[in-house]
C-alpha cells in the first residue's frame, strides 16, 4: 500500500503523463490541421492557375490555350458578334486606311482604333492582343497561322470563306464562355424575323425584292443565300426574282457584279440600293437605269454604305429587317 508521499508522487507522475499525452495529441491535431490548410492552399493555387486559360479546338483542328478573360481581342470582321455579346475589341476592321469601317456598329465601337482588314503582322503586333479570332481558314493560309500564333493565341472560327453567321455567333460565344448569351441573341433575332415576316405578309403579301450595291460606277447584286439576301429570302420569305437566282447560281461571294443591261431584266417590285458613290452617280441618270421596273414604279429604297446591308450578323440583320419594314410596309 502506498504511503502518502508515494501516493502524491504517483499522482504527479500520472498527471504529467496525461499532460504529455494531451500535448502530443494537440500537437498531432495541429499538424493535421496545418497539413490540411496547406493542401487547401495548394489546391486553391492550382485551381487559380488552371482558371487562367481553357483549351479549345478551333475549326482547323488546332488546340489553343484561350485566356478565360481576354482583355485585348482582335476579331476582324466579327465585330458584330462581339458587340452582340457585350465585348469590345482592341481594334476594328477597316479598308483603305480606315476610310471604310462598319458604320452601323459605331455607336458601340466609336473611338476604337482601326486595323487593315488583311491584318498585317506588324499592325497586329502593335495592338498587343491577348487573343486573335479569325473569321475563316483562308485568312491564315500559307504559314500565316504560325505567325499570328507567335503574337497571341489564334482561334479560327470556320473553314469556309462565307460561314453561316449563326454558327459564327455560337462559336464566338464558346470562345468567351458566353454560349447562353449567344443563344439568347439568336432567339431574339428569330423572334424579330418571324414577327416581321407576319407583318409583311398581312400588310403587303409576298412582294419580290432585290438588293444592289453601286460602287465605283459598277453594280453588284447580293446573292440569294448570303448577307442581306439570306435575310430577305430566307428569314423573311420574300420572293426571289429570276435575275437574282441566275446571278446567284454562279456567285463566288456575297455580292456579284451585274451589268446595267442585265438589271433592266430585274423583275422585282422593290429594289434596295446601297449607294457608295461619293456624289450623285451619272449612272442613276441613264435611261437604262430608269427603265428598270422597280425604278419606273418609284419603288427604289436608297441606303448609304454606313447601313448594315453590306454586312451580316445578329445586329446587322436586325437593322436590315427594320429597313425593309420601313420601306415596303406603309
Amino acid at each position: 500500500m502506498l504511503n502518502g508521499v508515494k501516493m502524491k508522487k504517483f499522482i504527479q507522475i500520472i498527471g504529467a503523463g496525461v499532460l504529455t499525452l494531451s500535448l502530443a495529441a494537440c500537437g498531432e491535431e495541429t499538424s493535421k490541421q496545418e497539413a490540411s490548410d496547406q493542401e487547401e492552399t495548394n489546391q486553391s493555387e492550382e485551381t487559380s492557375q488552371e482558371a487562367t486559360t481553357r483549351t479549345l479546338t478551333d475549326a482547323m483542328g488546332n488546340e489553343i490555350e484561350v485566356p478565360i478573360n481576354p482583355e485585348r481581342v482582335i476579331a476582324t470582321y466579327l465585330e458584330d458578334n462581339l458587340v452582340a455579346l457585350g465585348i469590345k475589341p482592341v481594334a476594328q476592321w477597316s479598308v483603305n486606311d480606315g476610310a471604310s469601317i462598319q458604320g452601323y456598329l459605331q455607336n458601340d465601337l466609336n473611338g476604337i482604333p482601326t486595323i487593315p482588314h488583311d491584318l498585317p503582322f506588324e499592325a497586329v503586333q502593335e495592338m498587343n492582343p491577348d487573343l486573335i479570332i479569325m473569321d475563316s481558314a483562308s485568312m491564315v493560309e500559307g504559314g500565316k497561322y504560325e505567325q499570328y500564333s507567335k503574337i497571341a493565341p489564334t482561334y479560327v472560327i470556320g473553314t469556309e470563306v462565307n460561314n453561316d453567321w449563326r454558327d459564327e455567333l455560337i462559336r464566338v460565344g464558346q470562345v468567351f464562355g458566353k454560349e447562353k448569351e449567344a443563344q439568347q441573341a439568336l432567339d431574339q433575332y428569330d423572334e424579330k424575323a418571324a414577327q416581321a415576316k407576319e407583318t409583311i405578309s398581312s400588310e403587303v403579301g409576298n412582294p419580290s425584292v432585290a438588293a444592289v450595291w453601286l460602287v465605283g460606277g459598277k453594280f453588284f447584286m447580293v446573292s440569294e443565300n448570303l448577307s442581306s439576301g439570306a435575310v430577305m429570302y430566307g428569314d423573311l420569305g420574300l420572293e426571289v426574282p429570276a435575275v437574282v437566282k441566275e446571278i446567284s447560281a454562279s456567285a463566288t461571294g456575297n455580292w456579284s457584279e451585274i451589268s446595267l443591261e442585265k438589271l433592266v431584266e430585274l423583275d422585282a417590285e422593290h429594289l434596295f440600293l446601297i449607294n457608295s458613290e461619293a456624289s450623285s452617280s451619272a449612272t442613276l441618270s441613264e435611261a437604262l437605269w430608269k427603265s428598270i421596273p422597280a425604278v419606273k414604279a418609284g419603288n427604289v429604297h436608297e441606303f448609304s454604305p454606313d447601313e448594315s446591308w453590306l454586312y451580316t450578323g445578329t445586329i446587322a440583320n436586325e437593322q436590315i429587317i427594320e429597313n425593309i419594314l420601313k420601306s415596303i410596309v406603309k
